[in-house]
């Protein structure tokens, strides 16, 4: 599967340094399938969902939270992203940023850095790599998991690398969009790219 030009050049500025979530308020993608150091990562591509809250909201954290609950990923914190690198091997994880900006590592040292915007939200594939290096005084987000899954969080080691990744094969793909609830970044860029992994 040819990428089109649009994510052709959406990889390009990726590469060309920090992304700013805020330029689009189309999802966005950033392949990290490669693995970094003892970041495994993933082939599902890191989804950014810029400004998605509805101008004039007052608490977005609130608005968040039930947008997540109602779609099936109960919140589960409000924090910053930790500042170190990590990931979690057995899930999926939502950030909606609720507050401030911040610039977040995805993909582990030789990843990417994206700049995050309060309204912006996140989907982070099992095994990505996740560091806030810079933020405002007022960040935070609002985190959520599918229903039923309980995180583990796992650093920058080799030693897990393969115990990981198996672990990140047995992550169900989420059958609907999270932010959506129904079609929209997961069921066109999730759903092929697991079919192709299924296959013999």
């Amino acid at each position: 599967m040819l990428p089109s030009a649009g994510s052709l050049l959406l990889m390009m500025s990726f590469a060309a340094g920090t992304f700013s979530a805020g330029a689009s308020t189309h999802p966005q993608h950033l392949m990290l399938a490669t693995p970094s150091n003892g970041v495994p990562n993933n082939p599902l591509p890191l989804i950014i969902y810029p400004r998605v809250v509805p101008e004039g909201t007052e608490d977005i954290a609130v608005w968040f939270e039930q947008l997540f609950a109602s779609h099936g990923w109960p919140p589960r914190w409000r924090y910053p992203v930790f500042p170190y690198t990590h990931y979690h091997s057995n899930t999926h994880e939502l950030l909606g940023v609720s507050a401030g900006w911040a610039e977040v590592l995805f993909g582990g040292e030789s990843g990417r850095m994206v700049t995050l915007r309060a309204g912006d939200a996140v989907l982070i594939p099992a095994g990505v790599g996740h560091r806030q290096i810079s933020a405002s005084e007022d960040f935070f987000s609002v985190g959520a998991y599918p229903a039923g899954m309980e995180p583990d969080t796992l650093r920058d080691d080799k030693i897990q690398m393969a115990q990981a990744i198996e672990n990140i094969k047995r992550v169900p793909v989420p059958a609907a969009d999270p932010i959506s609830g129904g079609e929209g970044a997961v069921t066109t860029l999730w759903h092929p790219l697991a079919q192709q992994h299924r296959a013999p």
